[in-house]
């Protein structure tokens, strides 16, 4: 009896150990997209088409957003730095702990209205190989963002610029990909090589992620011609799969991520702004053709 007594005590002591954070939060009642922002090369406005895209679905379409930055750069948190503060988990810790975390734990909010990010960490390159020697090394974001998607409306990851265990965990929590390309081949040939890899998540990992859209990015005004041969190149190989909306280049959105805000508080009334606030539309109709969206004044 007293051997039988020590082993339910053991049991019982270790479940405890292994109880997962999420528990002692309440389920939320949204039910989140999530969209992977990725590109194979850097420079594109990858980053800056994640925040500001993030902060025009909250602050024209009152949705409750989420950042999660899993590139080791960090550029989320630099982008918005006059709007964070405070402490939590980073992301790492959710990704390497023993037990399962809650991605909430690393969600802190901005003082922009609607708009969360997770904490910055340095820790992500280290992380990135590190994930390599952990079993369903693809899926562990995907578990932690459970509740998470409870509690928003959209959850935006940024990617790292390449096709590594962080960018595939980003794509296996995530429910459609957005493609940034500017208007260059290189940029080009990285589209073919993000859908190549979508497939391979459908196909061989066996989850549902579909294509949200490619937007084209930094579009300067006076390369008509290399614009043109780009954007034509991009319908003839991706026909709908090009979005409506372009991003031009615009110095309000290389000073808002000097000063660290937002394009839509550094400059408004900016064609940056104009051109996030619209691609936020066109964003949100394809996510959900069937939900009217209202614009908050």
């Amino acid at each position: 009896m007293i051997q039988t007594r020590s082993v339910r005590q053991f049991l019982s002591a270790g479940l405890n150990r292994i109880g997962r954070s999420d528990q002692l939060r309440p389920t939320g009642s949204r039910t989140a997209q999530v969209i992977a922002v990725a590109a194979q090369k850097g420079g594109v406005g990858k980053t800056t088409t994640a925040v500001n895209l993030a902060c025009a679905l909250a602050k024209v379409h009152g949705q409750k957003t989420l950042i999660v930055d899993i590139d080791p750069q960090g550029h989320v948190t630099s982008s918005l730095r006059d709007s964070v503060s405070g402490q939590c988990a980073s992301l790492s810790e959710i990704l390497l702990a023993e037990r399962p975390r809650d991605l909430l734990d690393a969600v802190m909010p901005t003082k922009i209205q609607n708009v969360h990010i997770t904490a910055p960490d340095k820790r992500l390159s280290e992380t990135e190989g590190l994930l390599s020697t952990r079993v369903g090394r693809e899926y562990v974001l995907q578990g932690a963002m459970t509740n998470a998607r409870s509690q928003f409306d959209v959850i935006i990851i940024d990617c790292p610029p390449n096709l590594g265990n962080l960018t595939l965990n980003a794509l296996l929590a995530a429910d459609q990909v957005l493609i940034p390309c500017d208007m260059s081949i290189l940029a080009f040939e990285g589209v073919a090589d993000i859908l190549g890899t979508v497939e391979t998540v459908n196909l061989r990992l066996r989850h549902p992620l579909d294509i949200l859209g490619i937007v084209r990015t930094r579009v300067d005004g006076r390369t008509r011609t290399v614009n043109e041969t780009i954007g034509e190149t991009l319908s003839a190989n991706y026909g709908e799969l090009v979005l409506d909306t372009f991003i031009p280049l615009n110095s309000a959105l290389a000073r808002a991520q000097t000063a660290g805000l937002s394009v839509f508080q550094y400059d408004g009334r900016s064609p940056g702004a104009s051109a996030y606030a619209t691609l936020a539309a066109e964003v949100l109709s394809r996510l959900r053709p069937n939900l009217e969206v209202n614009a908050v004044h």
